[in-house]
């Protein structure tokens, strides 16, 4: 196995197409072997364009030494085409990539129900509230949640997976280190902790558009199928969809009101036969169930009113809206005998524990834990429980709309449920 540094020098070279850099592979056998080589060497390597040729003449290690430097000051990894590690299904696409920069979680790909989550940046929102719903439930069910991390639909999937407690991973178009959007940096904050973040591009890398359609291929190329919420028949969505589709990976759609613009590509793979209609992350899963039954839950679906609660807010902060209603917000208006006790606002309900690990995310569990034994403010949470500010403050807001947690005075909040250990 190469040195990285040998890695990262081949990886900085200027090709004249990125097949070059596969063409170099085949023939040196490492990058190591290639860095060594001198002119006449190269001139053999058959179907090396002259670009190539003369940027392999640059033998200097600084931008490589650089890069090493930056990424063990920033915590990543890196995993190269030549690593056991690297997953069969993306080594098979079509122009892989040779190296890719991580943080956070290493997952076993191969071994992942891996479904991407792709849409326009600009979704209405009833593709707001769809991207959430699928990220929710697939993660729910045991899927890893695939996407990259713009605004829109990207951001509601990646959130929802985040309420569902599940596992997800961002594949980015620029440095790992590099937040684009600026808005998402809690976001990405929150991905690398529950997740990873990987990206074919150095620490420092500004996200540019020309590495969006690129970086496309890694989403599809990471899993089992690829799910299209919105999008124009001219989009980045539509190009991962087309991708999928080249490298023989399941493609999903969810379809829209016809004379909604964003839905018109949706509309249309599935009028083609390109896509199959979803209409719920079940519909997904169940796809997978047979294959691999020791990783996906088909539980039942949460109820229109904890799905809500759930969700709440994802219209507000990925574009602008007000927010979806819960059925939450109504407690006191217009209860019925149907609903759970925990409506009713002078209640306590318990929660056995292995229902809590299916209906909360770690962090809410952890909070009602701690709740459970007294009244605390959001400060001593956060201390309490060693949750970063941020996640205690979102988790405490879906807490607060599904009821469980209510505010006393002195903003101190209260348990109006208790987790019953076994």
């Amino acid at each position: 196995m190469a040195p990285l540094k040998y890695w990262l020098w081949f990886t900085q070279r200027h090709y004249g197409s990125r097949a070059d850099q596969f063409r170099l592979l085949e023939y040196f056998g490492t990058p190591e072997a290639a860095y060594f080589a001198d002119d006449q060497e190269y001139e053999l390597a058959e179907g090396l364009s002259r670009q190539t040729r003369m940027s392999l003449r640059d033998k200097s290690m600084e931008r490589a030494e650089r890069i090493l430097e930056d990424c063990d000051r920033l915590g990543l990894r890196m995993l190269t085409f030549q690593d056991a590690e690297y997953p069969d299904r993306l080594k098979h696409i079509y122009d892989p990539p040779v190296l890719l920069y991580m943080k956070g979680k290493a997952f076993a790909f191969d071994e992942e129900v891996a479904v991407g989550v792709v849409g326009t940046r600009k979704p209405s929102p009833y593709g707001i509230r769809m991207a959430g719903k699928l990220g929710l439930e697939l993660a729910r069910g045991g899927a890893l949640v695939v996407s990259g991390i713009a605004q829109g639909v990207d951001g509601a999937a990646l959130q929802g997976a985040l309420r569902g407690g599940g596992q997800v991973v961002s594949v980015l178009a620029g440095g790992i280190d590099v937040v684009y959007p600026a808005e998402h940096a809690g976001l990405y904050a929150d991905v690398a902790a529950m997740g990873a973040l990987i990206s074919e591009y150095p620490p420092g890398t500004e996200h540019r558009g020309n590495h969006f359609p690129v970086r496309n291929r890694i989403i599809s190329g990471l899993t089992l199928g690829v799910v299209a919420v919105e999008g124009a028949v001219r989009s980045g969505t539509m190009i991962t969809a087309r991708l999928a589709l080249e490298q023989d990976r399941d493609v999903f759609a969810v379809p829209g009101p016809v004379d909604a613009p964003m839905s018109v590509g949706t509309n249309h793979l599935i009028k083609m036969g390109a896509a199959r209609l979803v209409e719920s992350g079940q519909d997904i899963l169940e796809e997978y169930a047979a294959r691999f039954p020791h990783k996906l839950r088909l539980d039942k679906p949460l109820s229109a009113r904890e799905e809500a609660a759930r969700l709440e807010g994802l219209s507000a902060s990925l574009s602008g809206g007000r927010g979806m209603e819960t059925e939450v917000e109504k407690c006191g208006k217009e209860q019925t005998d149907s609903q759970k006790v925990i409506d009713n606002c002078e209640s306590i309900e318990y929660i056995d524990w292995k229902d809590g690990q299916k209906e909360l995310t770690d962090d809410q569990r952890d909070i009602l834990l701690v709740l459970g034994k007294g009244m605390h403010t959001v400060d001593e949470l956060v201390e309490l429980t060693q949750i970063p500010a941020r996640r205690v403050l979102s988790a405490m807001t879906l807490l607060q709309l599904s009821g469980y947690v209510t505010e006393q005075p002195g903003k101190r909040f209260q348990t109006r449920v208790i987790i019953m250990m076994e």
